[in-house]
């Protein structure tokens, strides 16, 4: 089998994953810039936004791990020519997929007053933040449903069709936020807030079911449960298991953050919500060529082409960095552009104008981390991946947030410690990279 790789590709990998990746934070994008222009309490309603974000962001990347714990399974077996030996796997994994992501419906529905608190909300932001969030978990089973299918499409070397399903659940997502938010005269009344909720969860719904159309017409894997369990059935729940930990750690820092920004008043808690999106979006584009590391890595490990495998990781590096300068350069043209985007609160728009230049110079970071995190996760060493996290957020993020807060820095200290986490993440990797493969490759 032809193990191969040409820049052509990486790109016909990477740049359906990059507009796939772009189209994810879309969904959080697009309900910022609406209700952030809504005529009634547009502050509260956008800082609502921003907090519920936080919190499903850390649901779904926690539970969303099995995208890349499938992936590198199905791809390491793809490279090996054995793919037939775990076409069981996908169904069986969904299945705990879905039941985990009702059970947590069930737990957080009813305690959403108290997790909101616990993230500073008080009057009119809690009860906003409670309604949006409501509504918004309902969506949560389809997502998590859509991501482990895109693991078994990135898995089979294919990153074209979760473009297409990204790229139409945003479009939805857009045009019914526009339509439900603001209304239409004498036919749909202006929901605002609560309009945003459903606009994401109908999107949500719509791209889990064009995902199990195109999986069974245009794949060999079928969703049939069949026993007995596949024998990389444990392997994939400890991958699972080391990326939800790993993921714990993330969202700490994502928790501490969001909660810091909310004690400093609503406009602090709005400007983040701002800038935290906007490096989403940023690095989601980024990741595109850490998919790409992800999908080929697995498949090139599988086939044991370790010189090929440290090729790969130079290019996609480079042309990370590339797209990481390019998300900065395009962010500086557009810098008081974007902020109006989302609001018109001067008071606000004051606060996010004052840090954003800290989001565009982590960009590069960015790229170096979220590169070598494709390229661990295709290899299937998520403990790796675990530990760098865990200790990044403990020995760097909260200390340099905590020295921030002290220091009376705000959003400044919020978003220099991001910096700090990106470097911290990355820079292990790299070095366990090169000291696990330069020296296989010297030897041959």
């Amino acid at each position: 089998m032809n193990t191969a790789i040409s820049n052509n590709q990486i790109n016909r990998l990477a740049v359906p994953a990059i507009i796939a990746g772009i189209s994810e934070p879309i969904l959080s994008l697009t309900d910022a810039a609406i209700v952030g222009h809504i005529t009634i309490n547009a502050t509260e309603s956008l800082a609502a936004v921003g907090i519920v974000s936080s919190f499903l962001s850390m649901l779904i990347w926690v539970l969303g791990q099995s995208r890349s714990a499938i992936s590198a399974i199905i791809s390491q077996y793809l490279g090996a020519n054995k793919l037939n030996e775990v076409k069981q796997l996908p169904a069986q994994a969904v299945v705990i997929i879905i039941t985990l992501s009702i059970g947590v419906c069930a737990l957080t529905m009813p305690f959403s007053e108290a997790i909101f608190k616990f993230y500073n909300a008080k009057g009119l932001l809690l009860s906003y933040s409670v309604e949006y969030y409501n509504i918004r978990i309902i969506g949560f089973p389809f997502t998590l449903y859509t991501f482990a299918i895109f693991g078994v499409f990135r898995g089979l070397q294919n990153t074209y069709y979760p473009m297409v399903i990204a790229l139409i659940g945003a479009a939805v997502n857009v045009l019914l936020d526009y339509v439900l938010v603001y209304g239409l005269d004498g036919i749909v009344p202006a929901l605002n807030l609560k309009g945003a909720a459903i606009a994401s969860v109908c999107s949500q719904f719509l791209m889990a079911l064009l995902s199990t159309l195109l999986l069974l017409k245009k794949t060999p894997i079928n969703l049939k449960l069949a026993m007995p369990l596949n024998k990389e059935l444990p392997k994939f729940l400890q991958m699972i298991g080391n990326l939800i930990i790993r993921t714990l750690a993330l969202n700490l820092a994502l928790y501490f953050a969001a909660s810091f920004a909310t004690g400093y008043g609503n406009n602090y808690i709005a400007a983040y919500t701002i800038a935290i999106n906007l490096w989403f979006f940023a690095a989601f584009a980024v990741d595109g060529y850490a998919s790409a590391g992800n999908i080929m890595s697995g498949k090139l490990y599988g086939a044991n082409q370790i010189k090929l495998l440290v090729e790969l990781s130079n290019r996609l590096l480079k042309r990370a960095l590339i797209v990481g300068f390019l998300m900065a350069g395009l962010g500086t043209l557009f810098y008081s552009a974007l902020g109006t985007i989302f609001t018109n609160e001067k008071a606000v728009l004051s606060e996010f104008y004052k840090v954003f230049w800290i989001v565009l110079l982590m960009q590069p970071f960015c790229a170096l981390a979220f590169v070598f995190d494709g390229i661990f996760k295709g290899l299937g060493q998520m403990k790796t991946l675990r530990n760098v996290l865990v200790l990044s957020t403990i020995l760097v993020f909260i200390p340099a947030l905590f020295v921030g807060h002290y220091n009376n820095m705000k959003l400044h200290g919020i978003l220099l410690a991001f910096t700090l986490w990106m470097v911290a993440r990355g820079a292990p990797l790299v070095v366990k990279f090169r000291k696990q493969f330069l020296p296989q490759i010297q030897n041959h």
